[in-house]
């Protein structure tokens, strides 16, 4: 449950992180490039797999309170 949380408050600071570096953008404020294609495809990925991560531990969090 706790990795959920964690993903969500870290990722979206990198992700914001990447929009600011000079990198992510061709020439003065031109067309992504694929150093920021690729960095908004981990971080989609990443907080798939930390939302997914999450729902499992709140849902086995759940089964186990039930149970006491």
């Amino acid at each position: 449950m706790l990795v959920g949380v964690w993903t969500w408050v870290i990722w979206p600071r990198f992700g914001k992180a990447i929009w600011d570096d000079p990198r992510s953008w061709a020439g003065n404020g031109g067309a992504p490039t694929g150093f920021l294609w690729i960095h908004a495809l981990l971080i989609g990925a990443s907080l798939a797999i930390g939302t997914a991560v999450g729902v499992l531990g709140v849902r086995g969090w759940r089964a186990v309170s039930k149970k006491d």
